[in-house]
């Protein structure tokens, strides 16, 4: 009886022309799935969201968008052929439409946040920037009512005033009979001035020669006096230096350490309103960047905080028109700003948008565009 043969073994050929067909399959798969996903984006009209945030986006009476952020867009969309249709909304509407789906994509001066990303999507960063303050100098005359007024200040003068009276009374009684050099005038009236005169000058100049007294008990006050005015004048003397600028330190905002104290603004729905409530400071909000600086500029508030780049812009802008000539950006910066566009979550659009948006950030169109607006720094 023969012997049965072994089955045949499929040869090595065999696998690798199957392995061949399995990755041809997917290259062909991925590759129509890609020319689906470019069709799909180029034949849909993208729905845009913005609002007006100058020197990015800035928006003319007949919706013509204007600034950074379209200069970039409109080269993105040309390159990509995208068709697209834009609408004003407010920044938390905006962002809630993007994440909703009822929008494609966000256009302005939207910062980059972990907050943020847990609901949408971001392309890369387009600017850079950081939180800054803005505030209200003051005038030499709001200075000067500041220093006079200041209530610190007119205690130590009530204080040198006493001590002078009593100082320059204890004088006139031990010398003005036998003193006519110290009290030379013939009225009463006119001497009790003299006395205190005498007082003043030797609380704030310091004692008198010693031979300038006449009774005895006059020149021991003197001796005893010296080493108390010696200590009096140089206290005096720094309480008062530091008086004098008390009506400027109770207002100098020079970080975010100092706005615990004073009526603050921020945009509302912002990361500066975020920074701030983060921080426990109490704070005011407004729709638009503008309406705070016109709040500043009236004294309704006396920071601004909010984004540096777009801070030092619209203030020089109006500061070219006459306006808010006494605001100004303190050159303190924190909290890093990335500037981004939004997309919803898994958009089909952030390859390659990404990609032409980085390759426009290395064009000399966008850097001659960041050097126009913002070649004047305060």
């Amino acid at each position: 009886m023969p012997v049965p043969s072994p089955p045949s073994q499929p040869s090595l050929s065999f696998f690798y022309s199957l392995l061949w067909m399995m990755a041809f399959c997917v290259f062909v798969i991925f590759y129509s799935s890609n020319i689906q996903a470019e069709e799909s984006i180029n034949n849909k009209t993208l729905q845009i969201g913005t609002y007006s945030c100058p020197p990015f986006v800035m928006i003319d009476e007949s919706n013509d968008y204007q600034g950074l952020t379209f200069l970039m867009w409109n080269n993105i969309a040309t390159k990509l052929n995208l068709k697209y249709t834009v609408q004003v909304l407010p920044l938390k509407d905006l962002l809630a439409a993007v994440a909703s789906g009822k929008l494609d994509i966000g256009l302005s001066c939207i910062s980059i946040t972990p907050e943020r990303e847990e609901i949408l999507d971001f392309s890369h960063s387009f600017y850079e920037t950081n939180l800054a303050i803005a505030i209200k100098q003051k005038s030499h005359w709001e200075t000067f009512i500041n220093i006079i007024l200041n209530k610190k200040l007119l205690q130590i003068l009530s204080i040198i005033s006493i001590v002078a009276a009593i100082v320059g009374g204890i004088y006139y009684i031990l010398e003005h009979r036998v003193n006519r050099k110290l009290y030379s005038m013939k009225s009463r009236s006119a001497q009790l001035v003299e006395g205190f005169i005498l007082g003043l000058l030797f609380i704030t100049k310091g004692p008198f020669n010693y031979y300038e007294f006449k009774t005895l008990t006059g020149r021991v006050i003197t001796v005893l006096l010296a080493v108390f005015t010696t200590l009096f004048i140089a206290s005096i003397t720094a309480v008062l230096a530091s008086s004098f600028t008390l009506g400027l330190i109770d207002s100098d905002i020079k970080s975010p350490n100092d706005l615990d104290n004073v009526i603050t603004g921020a945009k509302q729905s912002s990361t500066s309103s975020e920074f701030l409530t983060n921080h426990s400071i109490t704070h005011k909000t407004y729709p638009t960047v503008a309406a705070m600086l016109i709040a500043l500029d009236k004294g309704e508030i006396n920071a601004v905080v909010d984004d540096d780049a777009i801070l030092r812009y619209q203030i020089k802008m109006a500061k070219s028109q006459g306006d808010y000539q006494q605001l100004q950006v303190l050159p303190y910066q924190f909290e890093k700003q990335n500037y981004g566009i939004v997309l919803g979550e898994n958009s089909p659009y952030d390859e390659e948008i990404n990609r032409e948006l980085l390759q426009f950030r290395k064009s000399n169109q966008w850097k001659k565009a960041l050097t126009e607006y913002f070649r004047i720094r305060e």
